[in-house]
């Protein structure tokens, strides 16, 4: 019923799209509403909603065209596993780790990934602050990604620690970034990077404008970050980092 849609999204892309792919997309939606039930893992129920906010959303990743390229991603805050898990079905190399502080996610997670036959995947229970200081992570991925809903000076913090000089962070957002982006350079410069594009994407057969803010890492980030989530919350509302 989606594959048009969904093989339309990927060719904006760049990406193939295959009916292997589309079955595995289709047994992850199922999958989502089903254990939905009895853990929260999103606000977006309905099959239209699923395909178009979180599969279509997560694809449109790959208009970064470093992602096509990288070896080493991790999903920072994956949440039910995006856009991580979509990332994956459509480019099967990558070597994906997803990162949540929430053991009944990470559960699910684990299931998706067993029944869709997905290798290559690991999974880790942490916050991410500490994942970030952790030296089997730091300094580790080609490229970091996050959808998750916050502000983007604190995930710059969070997720920037993770990749390697040379390497990006990817932050999937809304359709106002600009002053976003404008509040967090004093972040991004001093954490190790550097603005590398605002690419805008759209959603087909939506109204949806959403952008991805790409940041290239230049230098190490400071041993200092990312701090602790006690000194992220106290400094976040009165300072930058």
């Amino acid at each position: 019923m989606y594959y048009d849609l969904m093989s339309q999204s990927a060719l904006d892309v760049g990406m193939t799209f295959n009916r292997e792919q589309y079955d595995q997309f289709m047994k992850y939606k199922e999958l989502l509403k089903e254990w939905n039930e009895k853990i929260n893992l999103t606000a977006i129920t309905d099959d239209e909603g699923i395909v178009s906010k979180h599969f279509i959303d997560s694809i449109k990743a790959f208009r970064f065209e470093g992602l096509k390229n990288a070896r080493t991603v991790i999903d920072v805050g994956t949440g039910a596993g995006f856009p991580g898990f979509p990332v994956k079905i459509m480019k099967s190399d990558i070597e994906l780790t997803l990162l949540d502080s929430l053991n009944k996610r990470l559960n699910f997670l684990k299931a998706v990934a067993d029944e869709l036959d997905l290798e290559g995947v690991k999974f880790v229970h942490s916050r991410a602050e500490d994942g970030g200081r952790d030296p089997k992570f730091r300094d580790s991925f080609d490229i970091a990604v996050s959808r998750a809903v916050a502000n983007l000076t604190l995930l710059t913090e969070l997720c920037l620690p993770y990749v390697k000089v040379g390497g990006y962070f990817i932050a999937l957002k809304g359709p106002a970034v600009e002053k976003e982006v404008n509040d967090a350079k004093h972040a991004i410069s001093l954490l190790g990077g550097r603005l590398h594009d605002i690419i805008e994407v759209v959603i087909e057969d939506t109204d949806l404008r959403h952008n991805l803010v790409v940041i290239e890492k230049i230098k190490n980030t400071p041993k200092a970050y990312p701090r602790s989530s006690a000194a992220i919350k106290k400094a976040f509302s009165n300072e930058k980092p």
